[in-house]
């Protein structure tokens, strides 16, 4: 089974902003870096995106469209997130080769903690205000 990504949801809590990106299938396996540029993928431009610094997340085995390649997440490519305190913008930056790659722009560097969860399957990222 693919793993899809289907959503992606931002929440404030009183330490730490929350971006989650909702998939169906396994759990894909996350990797995450701090850059001071985010770059999309395939194409290897400049996504620019709000934010002083950047945190680039890439999640493996996955992809955001099915076999026929329609879209599995017809949400916004990129959009603000005004309502959180250092998380200001998230970009979908990246669907090539198995791979889902996803920036976030940040007002400050911060702590970042990426895990999974199930029953639903997510990806989490907690990024530290």
């Amino acid at each position: 089974m693919t793993t899809s990504l289907t959503g992606i949801r931002v929440g404030r809590h009183d330490t730490f902003d929350r971006v989650v990106l909702d998939f169906t299938g396994p759990a894909p396996t996350a990797t995450y870096e701090a850059a001071d540029e985010l770059f999309a993928d395939a194409s290897g431009e400049i996504d620019w995106l709000t934010g002083a610094t950047f945190v680039q997340l890439r999640a493996q085995p996955a992809a955001a469209h099915n076999d026929a390649g329609a879209p599995t997440y017809t949400g916004p490519r990129k959009f603000r997130t005004r309502e959180l305190a250092n998380v200001m913008a998230v970009s979908l930056n990246g669907d090539f080769e198995g791979i889902v790659s996803v920036g976030l722009g940040l007002r400050r560097a911060a702590s970042v903690n990426v895990f999974s969860l199930t029953s639903p399957t997510r990806l989490v990222v907690d990024v530290q205000h």
